[in-house]
């Protein structure tokens, strides 16, 4: 990261500086350090001789409720007292200061440079040379400043990184030039300073008593702990092989992974399965899943007693190897209270980086509906004949739940209506509001004793080329994309598609006639479904605006198309991926858009701009599902590195990080009324989440597959869940909530006891004859309409 040549080098060093206010002495020596690895030492071990912030606990977490800091050996006793650095600045160290000033000068980095200074309590002539000359006289021949230009700064680099490694031979191309390029290292310089830290390992033949130590201590403590530090079991045993394979000690590393491996979670088979394709040095470069692991400190959430207690252990015991692979790598999240369980640990466990910091679940999130817009539904005359002919009095509008539909007041939940600008509301989609009033009226309740009809659409002679489906909000259209690379749209109402007339013809209409938007239409066109070509690879996602005018697709081929469904011809390729685009959706409200995929990241779009409008970053693994919220100012992603996570469209940050699943994550779906999330995975599982307080309050189990789709009915009374199994399954939303105690949610311990009741919250199964359920819908009366491909 910071190893990187030419401009880009002090660009990065800016970020340390921003990244770093309290910048002292082991940020100096840091930035030295990298630098030395940059000048071509990235091979030679680096011996660390400082371990830990002072404003961080023993295992380099940063823990508002323990007030102690632990030593940077574990056979050294607690330093107690304040978290401020208080430490006076030696010769030798001011010597390093004025070095990387000095570093930091040269590369034009004067902000840096004063806040450096200003931490370390330098004065503002520091950096004259005859001030420091004068210094350097009255404090002991100490030398003042160093000249990065001349031979003083090779000596100095050594002195930093590698003198106080006993028999290790001096480096011969760590020198740095002036004007020149560093020397290109071994590794590339990325991959080089990633994992240099797994340099500083000690005997390889220890490596397995040292786990197998850790181990026995685990399986002897209370029961009460034992599941709780049981975690530690798999981060260690990744990194420590990783140190063996790193330092070339192939024997060591296998014995090492046959012997530890079978100990670990069941959830973690596939990752191990990775892992032991890495038995080389040479492997582990340009291996993003590893480079990942090793960037991103694996959480634990641990109790205040079980974390002194493996605290004690590791003092006792002087156990360095363990100590500095928790220093570097993990982040225990502590918490006051009583131990967690094993089965709520386990609901929680399972994803790439551990869980989530309960920090990141915290902020502020909006997740109320925005007011309706003031529309007044007219009553039909045919409507009101019929009612007065039969002597019924007037149909009242059904009563609108909890759960279900969207509210005339502001809700406090909510965000303001101007947070983020929404496009206006045209004429049509106006006429369209009434429509979905009226069928409102219609609609059916739902509940455990009336279930919904379901209606199914086979995709015949698909050939397992069918790859995504969707369907209109007044379930008119649907769309399927398509593995050869075509997007294809068929009318399940006896209307047909039909484009718009030629530039000649339209001049030919009367455009004040009532019934303009019908003859605009171009009747030789008509057909009952149509193919849109321009994508060159397959699509993996498809979406219909709210409007119905357009259609989005994304491909493999890294572009997002915007399709016209009133020329059936593409309007935009929206380039900003750079890999496979595995999902794209249109707001509920329209103009904005969101898509993800192998990239990592997903995007925010909005359709007449043709760059992106956030970006957001922070998956470890593809993005492979994304939903916006039904207020439009969140966007939920789902990942392969099986963690879900929400961000706000306004800020783009991210604002909820939610761990559980065992799996890639195929499918969201948020509820009628914004309060909830349900989330499908490869697991089988659905998972339920409380976007309020940050916390999953439900697992719904009884799929065998892969979940590819989930589908709150209109009036969130029940939820349906579509699986490659080919089941579609019916759950009861209103119990699974309503049981919840939202009081008894604890933000010290931010977990909750999950009941294991799937089996009374499931209503109803449909099993199909051989066809994976890839998407539902509801229609706006609560019909259930499902859809997927024969696979004979």
């Amino acid at each position: 990261m910071i190893a990187l040549t030419g401009k880009n080098q002090s660009y990065v060093l800016v970020l340390y500086g921003l990244c770093f206010p309290l910048i002292h002495v082991a940020h100096a020596q840091f930035i030295l350090k990298m630098a030395a690895v940059q000048g071509g030492m990235g091979d030679a071990d680096i011996k660390t001789d400082i371990k830990t912030e002072p404003s961080a606990d023993g295992f380099g977490n940063n823990n508002a409720n323990d007030g102690r800091v632990l030593s940077a050996s574990p056979g050294s006793s607690s330093s107690t007292g304040s978290n401020k650095q208080t430490a006076a600045v030696t010769p030798e160290d001011q010597q390093t200061l004025l070095a990387v000033l000095q570093f930091l000068k040269k590369n034009k980095l004067s902000e840096s440079v004063e806040i450096l200074r200003r931490e370390a309590g330098l004065p503002e002539n520091s950096l004259d040379p005859k001030a420091n000359e004068s210094a350097g006289a009255g404090s002991g021949g100490a030398a003042g400043i160093v000249d990065l230009e001349g031979g003083d700064a090779s000596s100095l680099l050594s002195r930093v990184t590698g003198s106080s490694s006993a028999g290790a031979q001096a480096p011969t191309k760590g020198t740095v030039q002036s004007g020149c390029c560093p020397a290109v290292a071994e590794d590339q310089p990325d991959v080089s300073v990633v994992l240099s830290a797994y340099s500083q390992q000690g005997d390889p033949t220890l490596y397995k008593v040292y786990y197998r130590d850790l181990k026995k201590f685990i399986e002897t403590v209370l029961d009460c702990h034992r599941a709780e530090l049981s975690q530690v079991f798999y981060p260690l045993f990744v990194h420590m092989y990783l140190e063996l394979v790193y330092n070339n000690h192939e024997s060591e590393a296998k014995a090492f992974f046959e012997k530890f491996s079978g100990d670990q979670e069941c959830y973690y088979e596939e990752d191990l399965r990775i892992l032991s394709g890495l038995t080389k040095k040479e492997h582990m470069r340009g291996n993003e899943t590893l480079l990942d692991f090793r960037t991103s400190k694996f959480v634990l959430r641990i109790s205040r007693d079980s974390y002194q207690l493996l605290k004690r252990h590791l003092q006792e015991r002087q156990n360095n190897q363990i100590w500095n692979i928790i220093q570097e790598h993990l982040y225990i999240d502590i918490f006051d209270g009583m131990p967690r369980s094993k089965s709520q640990i386990d609901a929680m466990s399972g994803s790439l980086a551990g869980e989530a910091k309960r920090e990141a679940n915290k902020t502020k999130v909006y997740y109320g509906l925005l007011k309706e817009p003031e529309i007044e539904l007219p009553l039909d005359d045919e409507d009101e004949e019929a009612e007065n002919e039969e002597g019924k009095p007037k149909k009242k509008k059904p009563k609108k739940d909890s759960v279900g539909s969207k509210s005339k007041k502001q809700d406090p939940n909510a965000p303001s209506q101007n947070r983020i600008p929404l496009p206006e509301l045209k004429d049509s989609d106006k006429l369209d509001k009434i429509m979905y009033m009226k069928e409102a009226t219609k609609r059916i309740r739902l509940g455990p004793d009336n279930l919904p009809s379901v209606c199914f659409y086979t995709f015949l002679n698909a050939y397992q080329g069918l790859t995504a489906v969707d369907l209109t909000d007044d379930s008119s259209l649907i769309a399927g994309g398509f593995a050869d690379s075509t997007v294809r749209v068929w009318s399940v109402t006896p209307k047909k598609l039909r484009k718009v007339k030629s530039a000649a013809d339209l001049n030919l209409i009367d455009k004040e006639s009532d019934d303009v938007l019908e003859r605009i239409m171009d009747e030789k066109t008509a057909s009952e479904s149509k193919i849109m070509y321009g994508h060159s690879g397959p699509v993996y996602g498809i979406s219909f605006s709210p409007d119905r005018n357009y259609l989005l697709s994304s491909s493999e081929d890294g572009t997002v198309r915007l399709w016209s469904l009133l020329t059936f011809t593409c309007l935009v390729a929206y380039k900003g991926h750079n890999y496979p685009v595995w999902d794209t959706q249109f707001s509920p409200y329209g103009y904005y858009f969101v898509s993800g995929g192998h990239d990592r990241v997903a995007r925010l779009w909005a359709t007449d701009h043709y760059q992106p409008l956030r970006i957001f970053s922070g998956h470890l693994a593809d993005i492979t599902c994304t939903r916006f919220h039904p207020n439009s100012n969140y966007v939920a992603t789902g990942s392969s590195d099986r963690t879900i996570r929400l961000w706000d469209v306004l800020s783009g940050n991210c604002v909820r990080i939610f761990t559980g699943h065992k799996g890639p994550i195929h499918s969201l779906a948020f509820s009628p009324n914004g309060k909830f999330l349900a989330s499908g995975a490869t697991d089988g599982r659905v998972l339920l989440w409380d976007i309020g307080h940050g916390l999953m309050v439900g697992e719904l189990k009884g799929h065998t597959d892969t979940i590819y789709s989930l589908r709150f009915s209109r009036d969130g009374e029940i939820l349906a869940s579509g699986s490659m199994d080919n089941t579609v399954r019916l759950w009861d939303a209103m119990k699974a909530f309503d049981d919840l105690e939202t009081d008894d949610f604890t933000a010290a311990t931010g977990h909750i006891h999950l009941q294991d009741n799937s089996q009374e919250l499931l209503l109803g199964t449909y099993t199909t004859k051989s066809t994976p359920v890839i998407h539902l819908h509801f229609t706006r009366r609560n019909l259930l309409l499902a859809a997927g491909a024969f696979n004979p």
